[in-house]
């Protein structure tokens, strides 16, 4: 390390570390059709005393493991079963004569477990819990979400929720009995001029595009288009002559999903684990936000990063109610690469961005739109030695009376992560008030090791009490909490 940091940052006693304990079902493919209809055959083959023997055994091993095990295992029978219908295969059972038992125990053989902590629990962001009943004064409930990565290095996001004290102790709340995969829902409605755009922004063919758009409502679902685009090959098979503009069409409309948690549902037991063709190799780093808007309403807004397995696309979560949470593109010439973080409120009527969209240095973007970014000024390149490679975001601005704190993360020798520092004008971001020429935090010797050593990160703070709490990543593996007072801070920044 080329630098140690003179600011008084404390670090507290509170660690979030991996756990092999947390694991959800994830479908199991076998390993193509032809296996799993010898599957199905296999299971045919038995009697049904040896079924019921079987498949009790199998949900009594795993009924205190997940909640309603036997739905799990039935959705699971009926994709494989849709699986084997799709490749025109015949199967065992065909006629319709296969029993619950005998449907439940090929479901098992389709579902695995999967421990989505294994590995690390890194990369946080931090809110004010939305319930606030019951706290103690001059406490506050927090909702933390936090990159989860297990087998196969696959990246989720899990959720944590705890109470900090007056005297900055934090109780963690200890997680619910099970952990589960929030489910997508299937009766997302499109809006139909957001969805018209974003098909354009994917450089579909216009009139491709109008076409089946013409035959929509202004509001319809997945099976509404799916319909349109049957229609319009059917009657101007010209205009869509392509099976890549359709299938662009229905991969646009899986890629914006919503999510619906079951209203018992604690939050500490969900996880928001990858479910489209965007995200099949990791969901990384939500930066959590509360949003105000002009009008008074509130949401709880947080981007991300999807990856595929060959290139990295931010995506945006939103919720109003905190059960049903949509998930969108974000599109437009800037919505690319890592770390978009958005502002709690507009700015001049116009929602704001900071985000890396070269992957060096940080920038400011406006829109009138919350997906569709088009247009980024440059905020700020790499200035200090401990930041020389790049320079990033850690999470949404928090707003002081001084200005937008906006703590930001530096790449240096050795690849070495600190965090930073910077302040800008209320009413013009791009304007810098202040901007910390030493680190606010960097590795201890403690932190240093880890899956990437000698980085702290974070994917955001908060302000309570006048002092910064800030969730902190160490080299990829596991989390801590420090804390600092804001005036000691805010007067390093403005000196």
């Amino acid at each position: 390390m080329i630098q140690r940091t003179s600011l008084p940052v404390q670090r507290l006693p509170v660690r979030f570390v991996g756990d092999d304990r947390w694991v959800i079902t994830r479908p199991f493919h076998p390993g193509g059709e032809d296996r799993t209809k010898h599957l199905f055959e296999r299971v045919h083959q038995l009697s049904d005393d040896q079924v019921e023997e079987v498949v009790s055994r199998v949900i009594d091993d795993f009924r205190h493991r997940h909640h309603d095990i036997e739905t799990v295992f039935y959705d699971n029978f009926e994709a494989a079963l849709a699986s084997l219908e799709k490749a025109g295969l015949e199967y065992v059972g065909e006629d319709g004569c296969m029993n619950r038992s005998r449907r439940l125990l090929i479901g098992s053989y389709c579902t695995m477990e999967y421990s989505v902590a294994s590995a690390a629990l890194f990369n946080p962001s931090i809110v004010p819990h939305p319930d606030q009943s019951k706290v103690p004064r001059g406490s506050l409930r927090f909702l933390m979400s936090l990159r989860a990565t297990g087998e196969g290095h696959l990246s989720s996001i899990v959720f944590r929720t705890g109470t900090i004290h007056p005297d900055h102790t934090i109780d963690v709340a200890p997680p619910g009995p099970f952990t589960h995969r929030a489910k997508v829902s299937p009766n997302r409605l499109y809006v139909k001029r957001l969805f018209h755009r974003k098909l354009l922004d994917i450089a579909l063919s216009e009139g491709a595009v109008d076409r089946v758009m013409s035959r929509l409502p202004e509001q319809f679902t997945i099976a509404e288009l799916e319909h349109a685009i049957s229609e319009a090959h059917r009657e101007e098979p010209a205009e869509l002559q392509t099976e890549e503009t359709t299938d662009s069409m229905l991969w646009l409309a899986r890629e914006n999903y919503q999510l619906r948690l079951h209203q018992d549902a604690d939050i500490s037991e969900v996880v928001f684990f990858p479910q489209s063709e965007n995200e099949s190799r990791g969901i990384e780093d939500l930066r959590l936000v509360p949003f105000v808007d002009d009008d008074g309403s509130t949401s709880l807004i947080g981007t991300y990063t999807a990856y595929n397995g060959y290139r990295v696309l931010p995506q945006l979560v939103q919720t109003t109610d905190y059960r049903n949470i949509s998930i969108h593109t974000l599109n437009g010439d800037c919505a690319q690469n890592k770390g978009m973080a958005l502002f709690p409120r507009r700015i001049g009527g116009h929602y704001c961005m900071c985000s890396r969209i070269d992957g060096e240095n940080m920038y400011i973007m406006l829109s009138d739109i919350l997906q569709f970014w088009e247009t980024a000024e440059l905020l700020q390149a790499p200035k200090h030695p401990w930041e020389f490679v790049q320079v990033g975001n850690c999470g949404s601005p928090l707003e002081t009376e001084a200005g937008w704190l906006l703590l930001t993360h530096g790449v240096g020798p050795m690849r070495s992560y600190c965090i930073g520092a910077m302040l800008l004008d209320l009413e013009d971001p791009l304007k810098v008030i202040g901007h910390l020429e030493e680190p606010l935090l960097m590795p201890t010797e403690e932190e240093r090791e880890g899956y990437v050593p000698n980085v702290v990160y974070s994917c955001g703070a908060l302000i309570h009490n006048d002092y910064l709490y800030l969730p902190y990543a160490m080299s990829d593996t596991a989390t801590g909490f420090a804390t600092i007072q804001l005036d000691t801070l805010l007067g390093k920044l403005l000196g």
